[in-house]
């Protein structure tokens, strides 16, 4: 799937090129390279050296540094940008260490920076480590960060046709009350 299809419903809404993005959980590096693409500096956050290796290959573009990192902490990711990134991401992150992750994502947001964060909803696979989360739960620790919502996108229906599975987008801006 492309980035324009995953996150169509907040197009609108991310910020113009020249920007600075952080995309963390990159995986493959679609989102990142779309970025790129825009005319965003990128730098891409991912946990799996492997993954980060094969999106480095697949993706290459002086737009993209690419970091071996993750949530909660982002000890290696230095600096300020004006969107940060998390597709299918927020679900591996164990509910307890959500508001941390949150402050640190909010800490690294430029003044008016925008979060977006995709959640999988649905039960979770019993052969994976995975979390339901709701929006609400997203909202609240993005307020107690100082981060306001935005908007929320239902998305409804899981693209690759599994029933049991359906998607939210929450955006968070900082300094939005």
């Amino acid at each position: 799937m492309t980035f324009e299809e995953v996150h169509g419903g907040v197009l609108d809404l991310l910020p113009s090129a020249p920007a600075k993005a952080v995309d963390v959980g990159a995986g493959t590096g679609r989102d990142a390279a779309a970025l790129a693409r825009r005319g965003y500096q990128v730098l891409a956050v991912e946990p799996v050296r492997e993954l980060l290796e094969v999106a480095k290959h697949l993706n290459p573009s002086e737009d993209i540094c690419w970091v071996e990192d993750s949530v909660p902490d982002l000890s290696r990711v230095e600096g300020t940008f004006d969107l940060a990134l998390l597709s299918a991401v927020w679900m591996h992150l164990p509910p307890a260490a959500s508001g941390r992750a949150m402050h640190r994502l909010a800490a690294l947001l430029a003044p008016a920076g925008l979060l977006v964060i995709s959640l999988r909803r649905g039960d979770p696979p019993t052969d994976r480590v995975m979390f339901d989360v709701p929006a609400e739960a997203v909202v609240s620790d993005g307020e107690r960060a100082g981060l306001g919502l935005v908007r929320l996108v239902e998305e409804g229906a899981d693209r690759l046709g599994r029933a049991e599975v359906w998607w939210q987008t929450v955006v968070l801006r900082k300094g939005e009350e």
